[in-house]
């Protein structure tokens, strides 16, 4: 229930909206705040904060918000207010910052949307919580949170690594390592009930380590 959500919660979703409602009127506004390589090379580095408040359309605000619903009283209960704040920017600012390594070379890369930050308050649940069983609307039955937390970061390898799509999957991983790191700093006792899961995204880790490597090498 929405009375539910704790109050930090219900202001991060009124600031995102509000500022996504204002990039979808107003072109300019949107430009001068999304997420573009070149620009924050120029020294343009509040966009790596401001481009997570806007998004490109109504379906793609919907999608995050709806997951965020979902996991956020979770994670303000289990860390509480100031360190939920901590994450939530901690996380946005760790894909922003992994998709501008990722994407050195492509000036003209460009991107929007509070991915980076939902999917680091849903791996830190997932990391509170190592028993969560998830429901996904196109698997009708219930699967461990540590099972989802494996596949979604071999998929969002794969994406990183293919870059056939319109989907920001260096954002969505640099979020998820912020997430991971940022719980483990305010709860360290998820180290020991959750090592499968920290085992698994330490080696995909190392494994976007490599490409990103792979990239910059390309740029030389």
């Amino acid at each position: 229930m929405i009375q539910n959500i704790p109050l930090v919660a219900l202001l991060l979703i009124g600031v995102t909206v509000l500022v996504s409602l204002s990039g979808f009127k107003n072109d300019s506004f949107f430009l001068k705040y999304h997420f573009l390589i070149h620009k924050i090379k120029a020294g343009e580095y509040f966009r790596l904060l401001t481009s997570g408040f806007l998004h490109v359309s109504t379906t793609h605000i919907l999608f995050n918000m709806v997951t965020f619903y979902f996991f956020v009283n979770i994670v303000v209960d289990g860390l509480g207010n100031f360190p939920f704040l901590v994450l939530y920017f901690g996380s946005l600012l760790g894909g922003n910052i992994f998709a501008y390594l990722f994407h050195f070379n492509d000036p003209y890369y460009s991107a929007v949307g509070s991915s980076g930050a939902v999917t680091g308050v849903l791996f830190s649940a997932l990391l509170l919580y190592p028993g969560i069983e998830l429901m996904l609307f196109f698997i009708p039955i219930p699967i461990p949170g540590y099972l989802f937390g494996i596949g979604y970061m071999i998929y969002t390898l794969y994406g990183m690594k293919a870059q056939n799509d319109q989907i920001g999957h260096t954002a969505h991983f640099g979020g998820a390592i912020g997430g991971i790191l940022i719980t483990i700093l305010f709860v360290p006792q998820v180290v020991f009930s959750s090592q499968l899961m920290l085992v698994i995204l330490s080696i995909t880790t190392l494994i976007a380590g490599t490409l990103i490597y792979r990239n910059q090498k390309k740029g030389l």
